[in-house]
């Protein structure tokens, strides 16, 4: 029961906001309390002997970091699977054929491939929120991913391209992992993604910013791409965009079309490790701005604010601009109105 209302509270925790921590990494560490096999079980089948199912969370079924190279049995009353840090190289139809009820799997730090995950595994799994992938040997997103999903993490994997179908119908997706895999072309894969509220798709090899991003995105991650420009008005229609991340790129000033990033609700914008000469003009209500590491020359206060006076000023508590061509004295004076909120100017 105390586990239970644990996982219960869990579920109110707030999903950070500006970093990549998940708050639930405690819950399937299983850190801190000893579990007893539960070999009999409460309902719907025996526990695997190489598992641990506790008395006192009988719906959860622990399995990680075991050496399991085959998927085990799964009762059907389990709602929570673990299968982390493991040898697991496939997973057949019949692997999860009686877990109709599953919620979370976790399967990443495996060696499973995209040809080894049977095509209609996942057609049962009606009401799976969380799936795990991340850290394996995959080369496209598996095939008949449940619509029911909200947390999909499919990063570190050797994924080329997505297509439009890998994604559709996942209208409930609000957080996609597809970080440092091959990726250079993403289609119009993202616009069935309605519920999407962060999209990482850093250390890729996009040369461009993918189409149609979802209108109700908070976090965008596009560092470590190949992207030298960016579309005219691209963040125009995403209202609830917060954080932009874009550094280590190849952008310049060319292909950033005139206030790109002055949009009213932006909080973060990290350009740094570009081939920028100039400071792109950005909004007054933004708060974080990292533009180190680019080629900049010119210490330009409009970029900041058109104008200035009591009430008429830049929000910026962070600004860095070191690394670049210009020094402390290349900071005009009346940056003291412009900039009085920021903590130091780093340059």
């Amino acid at each position: 029961m105390f586990l239970a209302t644990i996982f219960f509270f869990s579920a109110l925790l707030p999903f950070s906001l500006s970093h990549r921590r998940d708050p639930f990494a405690w819950l399937y560490g299983r850190q801190g309390y000893a579990v007893a096999s539960l070999q009999e079980g409460t309902s719907g089948g025996q526990c695997p002997e190489e598992c641990d199912c506790p008395p006192t969370f009988p719906v959860a079924m622990y399995c990680d970091g075991r050496g399991l190279t085959v998927m085990p049995n799964v009762p059907a009353r389990i709602k929570y699977l673990y299968l982390q840090n493991n040898a697991i190289t496939s997973v057949p139809e019949s692997a999860l054929v009686n877990a109709t009820s599953l919620v979370w799997l976790m399967m990443h730090y495996n060696q499973l491939t995209t040809e080894a995950i049977d095509k209609k595994v996942f057609l049962k799994l009606e009401g799976l929120e969380r799936l795990y992938l991340q850290h394996n040997n995959l080369t496209s997103i598996p095939s008949n991913l449940p619509r029911s999903l909200r947390d999909l993490r499919i990063h570190h994997n050797k994924i080329e391209k997505v297509s439009p179908a890998d994604l559709e119908g996942m209208d409930n997706l609000t957080i996609l992992y597809l970080h440092d895999n091959a990726l250079t072309d993403m289609s119009t894969s993202l616009k069935a993604l309605t519920s999407l509220t962060l999209l990482d798709i850093s250390g890729n090899k996009l040369t461009k910013v993918p189409e149609a991003l979802p209108d109700h995105l908070h976090q965008l991650y596009l560092e470590s791409n190949s992207i030298d420009s960016v579309p005219a008005d691209f963040l125009g229609g995403l209202t609830q965009l917060q954080y932009v991340r874009m550094g280590h790129n190849q952008l310049t000033d060319k292909g950033i079309p005139p206030n790109t990033f002055n949009v009213t609700g932006l909080v973060e914008l990290d350009l740094s490790f570009n081939k920028l000469e100039r400071i792109p003009i950005v909004s007054t209500t933004l708060q974080h701005l990292y533009l180190q590491a680019n080629q900049i020359k010119e210490f330009t206060l409009g970029s900041f604010c058109s104008f200035m006076d009591v009430t008429n000023f830049s929000k910026l508590l962070t600004v860095r601009l070191d690394g670049n061509e210009i020094g402390r004295q290349d900071i005009p004076s009346e940056s003291s109105l412009c900039l009085r909120m920021a903590s130091d100017i780093e340059v």
